[in-house]
């Protein structure tokens, strides 16, 4: 869906519905909603989502990338409205959040956030009962902050030393393979089995990733935290013990009480996102 008009990825959307519904043996006119919980990041057309993602639009990320499109942005809202009556369309972040708060570890939380510790790193943010959106639905991208001095890692987004581009899953084998770890498995089992290098590798990685946590935590006072992604969930064991403690008596009037669990919904949190959009 990255070829041909800027309409391409929303077509395929409404073609995998159209899929869906036959298989499913219902009319598509039957179907009330549609939830879309998306990558970022947005920026807002007459009010509709559109998606203006480096990796996804060509006119963003440069000849360099690749990319067989020029878009600037990529429709998504507009023309699944054009085909359903009811759509909501946000970042992965919030749609994984609004699932939590319903179904998983972030129940009866009024302040609260889910982060996704995947191959990026998003976020959603509950400050008082209300989920944060932002100008153009882009709250809460904690992957594109910075936390400490890199001059070295890019990010898909074309920044380079944010925390995605250091910590997330499609980073560790763009930093680490040439010390002879492949991708995120390989650097969590070498860990496992005693490696003294991997094990410092994954210290510096919580480093990072329990600054952003703390500053997540000093930005909106949160009271929980859930952790979710495929890097997280597989490793949790590992990580999570670790980012407790790198929380562990910073600043108390921010961090007693804060904790962080891993997502109540599993790997499944991504599944149920966009239902959580949706359901009323």
């Amino acid at each position: 869906a990255k070829e041909g008009a800027n309409d391409a990825l929303a077509q395929q959307i409404i073609r995998l519905i159209g899929e869906s519904c036959a298989a499913a043996g219902i009319a598509v006119s039957s179907v009330g909603a549609v939830g879309v919980s998306s990558c970022g990041p947005f920026v807002l057309k007459d009010g509709l989502v559109e998606l203006a993602a480096p990796n996804i639009c060509g006119g963003l990320a440069g000849k360099a990338r690749g990319l067989p499109n020029d878009w600037m942005s990529a429709l998504l809202e507009a023309p699944l409205r054009a085909a359903f009556a009811n759509v909501r369309v946000e970042n992965d972040g919030v749609g994984a959040l609004e699932a939590e708060r319903r179904w998983g570890a972030l129940q009866g939380q009024r302040n609260c956030a889910y982060v996704t510790w995947s191959t990026g790193i998003g976020m959603g943010v509950c400050v008082d009962g209300h989920i944060l959106r932002g100008k153009n639905g882009n709250a809460g991208h904690l992957g594109h902050t910075f936390v400490v001095e890199n001059h070295e890692a890019l990010c898909g987004c074309g920044l380079i030393g944010d925390v995605e581009s250091l910590v997330a899953g499609n980073a560790i084998p763009r930093r680490f393979a040439s010390q002879g770890y492949a991708d995120a498995s390989a650097l969590f089992n070498a860990a496992r089995a005693g490696d003294a290098q991997a094990i410092a590798l994954i210290d510096a990685l919580c480093n990072v990733m329990g600054r952003a946590l703390f500053n997540v935590t000093a930005l909106f006072d949160l009271e929980r935290i859930s952790v979710g992604g495929s890097v997280f969930w597989h490793n949790q064991d590992y990580l999570l013990p670790r980012l407790k403690l790198f929380m562990q008596g910073k600043l108390p009037a921010l961090t007693n009480g804060l904790e962080i669990v891993p997502a109540g919904l599993g790997e499944r949190v991504g599944d149920f996102a966009a239902l959580a959009l949706v359901m009323r």
